[in-house]
């Protein structure tokens, strides 16, 4: 067990091509299967949609086994978020079959598959040059996806009327893209207090997601590397003295054109 549990954390931890080559499909499965979870929200889940619902909820149930058997501090590990949104993911995923109209609704919850891409951003920073050099931006988009996603399937769920609409989910995506845009087209609104309540909270939040997204795009990058005399650990990407203390810096760049 112990030559297993060896190539178990090889393979998640590990720095060769072998583990690489492993994560990166791992981000590819996640990829798919948020795209099927979002295609299948509004669907009634006949035999082949919950054969394949638990078929995914057992491989991620087992990438998380495999990840608790590794972790060095298991509490900690139980405790993340991530770790908490696989729980949700592969319970909701496992019962499927149970999950009738009045529970469909916990269908919502495998949207939360996205947090676990933070998890991997670990993964990205180590092996990725072009991850390392435009950071801030991926991160300000996977921010702001992860919003309009969990956003569309609240709206979905508790706010599109399922008999009048021939595209509940691409309705309420629509509704969250215009709202957090504040485009305000008016063709699909929500007229209860709490809608509204919702939709202002669409607004802020949303408006304030886009600009750090643009602020990460236009601005000037930064650059991981930790001052040996402060700790300040982002730069200038052509910093030669830290800013904060004055010491000399080594940042291991390829040069500017």
């Amino acid at each position: 067990m112990r030559a297993l549990k060896k190539q178990v954390r090889g393979l998640y931890l590990g720095s060769g091509t072998v583990p690489r080559w492993f994560r990166y499909c791992l981000i590819v499965f996640d990829l798919a299967t948020i795209v099927f979870f979002v295609g299948t929200a509004h669907k009634t889940h006949g035999p082949m949609l919950t054969t394949i619902s638990q078929a995914v909820g057992l491989i991620i149930l087992l990438d998380f086994s495999a990840r608790l058997w590794i972790a060095r501090d298991r509490r900690k590990f139980l405790r993340q978020i991530y770790t908490l949104a696989d729980i949700i993911v592969i319970l909701s995923l496992i019962l499927d079959p149970i999950l009738n109209e009045s529970l469909a609704f916990l269908r919502i919850l495998r949207g939360l598959r996205l947090i676990h891409s933070y998890h991997l951003l670990r993964d990205l920073r180590r092996d990725s040059q072009f991850f390392r050099t435009h950071e801030d931006a991926v991160i300000a988009a996977i921010n702001l996806m992860v919003f309009v996603f969990a956003t569309s399937t609240a709206v979905f769920v508790f706010f599109i009327d399922h008999d009048t609409s021939q595209t509940p989910y691409i309705d309420a995506l629509y509704f969250t893209m215009a709202t957090l845009t504040t485009t305000g087209f008016g063709d699909i609104t929500l007229g209860t207090s709490g809608g509204k309540l919702f939709s202002v909270f669409i607004m802020v939040v949303g408006v304030a997601l886009f600009v750090r997204l643009a602020q990460a795009i236009f601005m000037p990058q930064k650059v991981r590397h930790k001052c040996g005399g402060c700790g300040l650990y982002r730069h200038d990407p052509d910093a030669v003295h830290c800013k904060h203390c004055g010491g000399l810096l080594n940042i291991e760049t390829g040069g500017v054109s």
